[in-house]
């Protein structure tokens, strides 16, 4: 009996070794977190986090409505959204939060570029206080550096829906239709107006 035990715990102290020396018991290990952020058509912010290091998932969708499973054709309250699942240890989200002000038009409080209307608005979901705190902290300083009204909103985090599958990964899957759409409806241009050569 006594055999056994010390087997027992050997096997058990030798176990307790190898999840530490694995990462096994790190909780924090590869932990990642979401961002929601509205900039207008989905694709094109899809398009500007999928490069980011650190990102590890982009979805498209519809974000901040009540109206239940809200779809392309009906999605009255919601606005076209991204939600982006990312390592904070290899971007932050005050990183996230820069790269997404820079692809946006944050002067437009009818929508973003060629795309006018309540879904095209622009929105940061934010998820606790720290988020909500740095949203409105660069949302004033935007506005002080430009001498503007800033348009974008600063909400907290409510409901997300994926969009329908062919709206996923839409400048990947389609990339002429998406390059002629992006150029004709004078996202690029605007940018690189507002931001210079940081705009996408």
């Amino acid at each position: 009996m006594i055999a056994r035990w010390i087997c027992v715990g050997l096997t058990a102290a030798f176990l307790a070794m190898f999840m530490v020396a694995s990462g096994a018991d790190d909780t924090s290990a590869g932990e990642s977190k979401t961002a929601i952020f509205a900039g207008g058509c989905f694709w094109c912010v899809e398009d500007a986090f999928d490069n980011v290091d650190g990102v590890s998932e982009t979805v498209s969708g519809y974000a901040g409505g009540t109206l239940p499973e809200p779809t392309y054709g009906r999605h009255e309250g919601h606005v076209e959204a991204l939600k982006v699942t990312y390592d904070p240890s290899k971007v932050t989200y005050a990183q996230l939060l820069d790269h997404y002000w820079h692809n946006i038009d944050p002067f437009d409080a009818t929508g973003q570029f060629c795309d006018k209307g309540p879904a095209y608005r622009t929105v940061v979901f934010t998820s606790d206080e720290e988020e909500r705190t740095l949203a409105e902290k660069t949302k004033k300083d935007i506005s002080t550096r430009f001498n503007k009204t800033v348009a974008t909103e600063v909400r907290p985090t409510t409901t997300f829906t994926a969009a329908e599958e062919y709206h996923q990964d839409y400048h990947n899957k389609n990339p002429v239709s998406y390059k002629y759409y992006k150029w004709g409806c004078g996202r690029a241009q605007r940018l690189s107006e507002i931001w210079g050569s940081k705009g996408s």
